[in-house]
């Protein structure tokens, strides 16, 4: 029962951070309309900024301390992912309003890679590390109940709890506050909610800071795991089976679907693997997906789309 236990929290606390990228995705496409492909380039972008800024600013500052340069460089990062916002809206996203489907995805496409580019012109290619003082030493929990205890990570312990803490918070804003209804609003109907006086740039300016907020928060944890590199963006391949999963237009959907296939593939990595020889963590979740759209094409949470002539 231990090693079970400890590859299903391994596997929950995983899936939290895979529903933190899905939800950059949700929080876009539900209010815009768009699958934002950008969102991985999103993630990296801000995580290069992170990395960067936390070396450069104590620099040209002349200090040492590291958390008032971590969080220099986190307002900085922040800023530049809202001037990213900003300009994408102006640029991109005005000039394309009620456009087809596969136009705006196109355009996402060509955003990923200008950010992509632009990235590595700004900060370099080399790998660079996030350092937020992220305890990295595991701990043994439950020593009296199993033998040798459960191992836990404690630095995916705290990344999920703040991934979870994020994903609590986004919930509220969508259900609680007025900008939330209107983001929820301009979802269902963008011309409906014009000709009731919801400004639609200025709604797509705070979604997409919002989900840059949200890249930012998952670029620092990833980065802080894994080292900040340009593999970095293809973290989001790993979210696309999460928001599918879900359901594109679900919050609820992203956490769940994001659990779900977190701890689906360490449960069938761990013991099944030995047996049909390993590799199945990297395609679990399409696979699972695969089947799911099967039967429910909008997802266990989307919303059934009828179109009625």
């Amino acid at each position: 029962m231990g090693p079970f236990l400890e590859t299903l929290l391994g596997g929950l606390m995983t899936g939290m951070l895979y529903s933190l990228v899905a939800l950059g995705f949700v929080l876009i496409f539900k209010a815009s309309g768009v699958f934002n492909f950008a969102q991985g380039a999103m993630v990296l972008s801000a995580a290069l900024a992170m990395a960067r800024f936390s070396e450069w600013i104590p620099q040209w500052l002349g200090f040492d301390n590291k958390l008032l340069a971590n969080v220099l460089a986190f307002a900085v990062a922040m800023a530049m992912m809202i001037m990213a916002a900003w300009v994408i809206e102006r640029l991109v996203l005005s000039k394309l309003v009620n456009q087809e489907g596969i136009t705006l995805l196109m355009a996402t496409l060509g955003i990923a890679y200008f950010m992509d580019g632009s990235g590595q012109t700004l900060f370099g290619s080399d790998i660079y590390k996030i350092d937020v003082g992220l305890p990295k030493d595991p701990i043994f929990m439950l020593e009296s109940t199993f033998e040798g205890g459960i191992l836990i990570n404690k630095e995916d312990l705290y990344a999920a709890a703040i991934a979870a803490a994020l994903v609590a918070l986004l919930s509220l804003f969508f259900q609680k506050t007025a900008t939330g209804r209107a983001l929820r609003a301009v979802a269902d109907d963008h011309q409906a909610a014009q000709s009731i006086g919801i400004p639609l740039n200025r709604i797509w300016v705070i979604v997409w800071s919002v989900a840059g907020f949200v890249a930012l928060v998952a670029g620092v944890i990833w980065g802080s795991k894994l080292g900040v590199q340009f593999s970095l963006s293809l973290v989001a391949l790993k979210a696309l089976p999460v928001v599918i999963l879900g359901g594109l237009t679900s919050v609820p959907g992203a956490i769940v679907g994001g659990l779900i296939i977190g701890v689906g593939e360490k449960l069938s990595e761990v013991f099944i693997g030995p047996y049909l020889g390993g590799g199945i963590e990297i395609w679990f979740g399409y696979v699972l997906v695969l089947f799911v759209l099967l039967v429910r094409p909008q997802g266990l949470f989307g919303e059934k789309i009828i179109d009625r002539v």
